[in-house]
């Protein structure tokens, strides 16, 4: 008996009663796994190696995008037909199994499903494991057509971000995209793609299974309309095919993935603070304090030390390095579109202006110039 995938994501009570169908395919596309015969999987899975055969290895960015040639010579190898009824799991419930059935929609195959809850809720249920095995079937006859309507790369999304073409919608954590804190990748600077809105990819799951389609749908209409042309990016390409499939559910036509995502782009452009909307809350008060301590045109040991115990000392060196290259208007301008367009500050003013107080009384005075700013920004502010 042959079956088709009925949706873009099937339960795993659907592959339990679908086990035996001839031409079902179980694919272990767990991102981070390498072959271990020790390792347990679906019974009869194979094991899609997404890092190594399904990855442009010799790109300088991980799990870049494979030719139409190696994704069809892989796929072959793994034994795919072209009636093949695929689905596709990882060991985190929805992960990297998302980024596989985007690479298989990519190159012209959509009779294919992600496995709701992956392994974790296949193994909850108690349904049949087995020891990793190497597929050492017959080759298949699958055939691979690029679509290139569903991919990004580097100049695609420069174009996108300048020209406002797209909603660019990066599915890392707030915290990444807010600069909070160190990207993975040893050596990446942190940052965002210039008009880019952030929706995290975990924020359309649940214990590793997808939430209802309507609080999927609610979720990606805060950041676009089903018709806008939307394009997601993410650390390396890979959670951004979450919430591409979480799009598809949610019946978004134009979709699309940045393959390259913020490791590509944060190792390919500036690192300046370019845009006041990228401070991260730190970074504007860090901003503001280091521009107070200098309006009598000097920052005495003191204030810096006060600035220093309120402020990271990274942060307080990539912003002072953003400062001194700003002339003073320029800086009031920052401060006032950091501080209103975002509104860190909008329940706390009161904190931010005793900060500002403090780091003025740190030297033991309170110069005039100080003072006006004070009042200045004050009066701007509030």
């Amino acid at each position: 008996m042959k079956i088709s995938i009925p949706t873009a994501v099937v339960s795993v009570d659907w592959l339990y009663k679908n086990l035996k169908a001839s031409n079902l395919v179980i694919l272990d596309g767990t991102v981070a796994k390498t072959f271990n015969p020790q390792t347990l999987q679906i019974e009869n899975a194979r094991f899609f190696d997404i890092k190594q055969k399904f990855s442009n290895t010799s790109d300088p960015f991980p799990s870049a995008f494979p030719s139409e040639a190696q994704f069809e010579k892989e796929a072959r190898n793994l034994g795919i037909n072209r009636d093949s009824a695929i689905v596709v799991y990882d060991d985190k419930g929805i992960y990297s199994s998302a980024r596989v059935r985007w690479l298989f929609k990519t190159f012209e195959y959509t009779n294919v499903a992600v496995l709701d809850g992956g392994f974790p809720e296949w193994q909850k249920k108690n349904y049949p494991t087995t020891y990793m095995t190497a597929y050492n079937g017959p080759k298949g006859n699958f055939t691979a057509r690029l679509q290139p309507e569903a991919v990004m790369f580097f100049k695609d999304i420069v174009q996108a971000s300048k020209n406002n073409t797209h909603k660019i919608v990066d599915v890392r954590s707030k915290a990444r995209f807010n600069y909070e804190v160190p990207e993975p990748r040893v050596g990446l600077r942190r940052g965002q793609i210039p008009n880019s809105v952030n929706l995290p990819f975990t924020e359309l799951l649940e214990e590793g299974k997808l939430k209802s389609k309507k609080e999927i749908a609610k979720a990606l209409y805060m950041v676009a309309d089903q018709d806008d042309p939307v394009v997601f990016s993410c650390g390396s390409g890979i959670t951004a095919c979450v919430l591409a499939l979480g799009a598809e559910l949610s019946g978004y036509k134009n979709v699309k993935v940045y393959d390259g995502s913020w490791t590509e782009y944060g190792a390919l452009t500036p690192g300046d603070l370019e845009q006041p909307k990228t401070w991260t809350k730190a970074e504007v008060l860090a901003y503001i304090l280091i521009y107070t301590s200098h309006t009598d045109l000097t920052i005495t040991r003191k204030e810096k030390e006060y600035i220093i115990t309120r402020i990271d000392k990274a942060v307080y060196e990539r912003v002072l390095a953003q400062f001194e290259k700003d002339n003073d208007y320029q800086c009031v301008q920052r401060i006032i579109e950091a501080v209103k367009t975002y509104d860190y500050y909008r329940d706390d003013f009161a904190d931010l202006f005793a900060d500002i107080k403090l780091m003025a009384f740190a030297d033991g005075s309170y110069d005039n110039m100080e003072q006006v700013f004070y009042a200045t920004l004050k009066r701007i502010l509030l």
